[in-house]
């Protein structure tokens, strides 16, 4: 049974949500605050975190970068009433996943949570069903039985998002990829295309792997989109 901490101070979206999630077979705890959110996130092992924005005590956005210094892999879904494009940004520059936007439907919540957990499974395959494959470019290597990532070397570490950001650009090198391709493999979900969701998180793969080294592998093709080659 997966397990679902959701941290959410409205007591009817709390109660909503539980009885639909139970009814689908999950586990559902439930933190009223932040702070209670975040504590339990630190004892418990769970499968992915829902997390409202506007929270007493510790707000979301300091709960999921708190989290996101420990634990780059659990999936990080925003539910909040902030539906600008600026707050979505700021939201998946925090370290989350996903960001769907109060009031929702509950069938699309669920579309979202699958999403996410399948996504990391497939991250965390088992050994048993899994091949070997290392992805390289110049002196980066993607190892995607191990899950590591290195340049010179060195690991690099990336949330879930990152890695399947830039294992998309490793199995497309030297192709011209459009905003709305990487859109469809690296989210599988329909985000509003006024948001700029991949260039947020094209510079932080950037920051990650090209930061430090004088050879850059993601290169900006106006009008198109990004490609990933050696200069």
């Amino acid at each position: 049974m997966k397990k679902i901490l959701l941290v959410e101070d409205e007591v009817h979206v709390v109660s909503f949500i539980k009885k639909g999630l139970t009814e689908e077979g999950y586990e559902v705890t439930v933190a009223l605050d932040g702070k209670s959110g975040l504590m339990l996130h630190q004892n418990n092992n769970f499968d992915c975190i829902i997390l409202d924005i506007m929270l007493p005590e510790m707000n979301g956005l300091e709960v999921c970068r708190e989290i996101r210094k420990t634990n780059c892999q659990i999936p990080i879904l925003f539910l909040t009433a902030l539906g600008t494009s600026e707050n979505i940004v700021l939201g998946l520059e925090s370290g989350a996943d996903d960001y769907l936007v109060k009031p929702f439907k509950f069938i699309e919540l669920l579309a979202r949570i699958k999403t996410l957990l399948r996504r990391t499974e497939n991250t965390n395959g088992t050994p048993e069903i899994q091949e070997e494959y290392v992805y390289s470019i110049d002196d980066l290597a993607v190892n995607d039985y191990t899950k590591t990532v290195t340049r010179k070397g060195e690991t690099i570490s990336l949330t879930t998002t990152e890695y399947k950001l830039l294992l998309f650009f490793l199995k497309n090198n030297q192709k011209v990829l459009s905003r709305g391709e990487i859109l469809d493999a690296v989210w599988g979900v329909n985000f509003d295309m006024g948001t700029n969701v991949v260039d947020v998180y094209v510079n932080y793969l950037r920051k990650k792997i090209d930061s430090n080294s004088e050879n850059k592998l993601i290169h900006t093709v106006i009008g198109m989109g990004y490609v990933m080659k050696e200069n």
